[in-house]
């Protein structure tokens, strides 16, 4: 990460990594999702996307944001048509830290080092112009003191705020954000489809998800997904990247 990146995590709690997938890798990953069937997790999908759980482009900002020993927690897929809605801003309404009572919805700085409980890398299939819709959330929110007294007509986006950010991206980005910043989905008012996929990673000792990945219902897979994909744990485990 530069250093302009890490003023802008911390400042606003989310970043566009630009580029991260080139042309020919959105539409390998586009094609298969047109053939094959939506449904379950991505990196089920079949290789090409499980190259994104430990993308090169990305590897560094997870070990930046999480620490050496990180996992990933779970992944999915959202799909959006013209019109449809999905959740709206949520985070701290239960008098919680940003991202609600939830033991891992944390954000942390000390000593020049960034730290995260649940984080989100958004793989952008298709491009996200402003006012499209699909991911929004309220920058710097990851540490806000009143987190509870965001309107209830702007979590609905029932009533504009000029403090609610909805980030333009183009097919190929990475929109990462902290799950302790308020963030929900606005509306897609786009003609084209959103197509984004979300792999959600934690610190190696804790999880979200009730269900661990199970290894045998995946393909072959290298020993450093292996490590990514391995249960929390603390004691012994080992770093993701290992020194040749």
């Amino acid at each position: 990460m530069t250093n302009e990146e890490k003023f802008l995590v911390d400042l606003e709690g989310y970043l566009v990594i630009k580029d991260v997938l080139t042309a020919d890798e959105v539409d390998e990953l586009n094609t298969i999702i047109d053939q094959g069937d939506r449904s379950g997790h991505p990196t089920q999908w079949g290789e090409p996307f499980r190259r994104l759980i430990d993308h090169p482009k990305v590897l560094p900002y997870l070990i930046e944001l999480l620490g050496p020993k990180f996992r990933l927690d779970h992944d999915y897929a959202i799909f959006m048509s013209q019109g449809e809605s999905r959740g709206r801003l949520h985070g701290g309404e239960d008098g919680g830290r940003p991202g609600g009572p939830e033991g891992d919805h944390w954000y942390k700085y000390r000593d020049g080092v960034i730290r995260n409980g649940l984080i989100v890398m958004t793989y952008c299939l298709a491009d996200v112009g402003e006012g499209d819709g699909g991911f929004a959330c309220v920058p710097g929110s990851h540490k806000s003191n009143f987190a509870t007294y965001l309107p209830a007509d702007v979590r609905g986006f029932e009533r504009p705020a000029h403090y609610v950010a909805q980030p333009a991206a183009k097919a190929g980005d990475v929109i990462f954000f902290t799950e302790a910043v308020i963030h929900g989905t606005m509306p897609w008012r786009a003609a084209h489809e959103r197509r984004s996929l979300l792999y959600k990673y934690s610190p190696g000792h804790s999880a979200w998800s009730g269900r661990f990945y199970d290894l045998s219902e995946y393909g072959e897979l290298t020993a450093q997904q292996e490590r990514i994909l391995s249960p929390p744990s603390i004691g012994n485990r080992p770093d993701v990247v290992q020194e040749e």
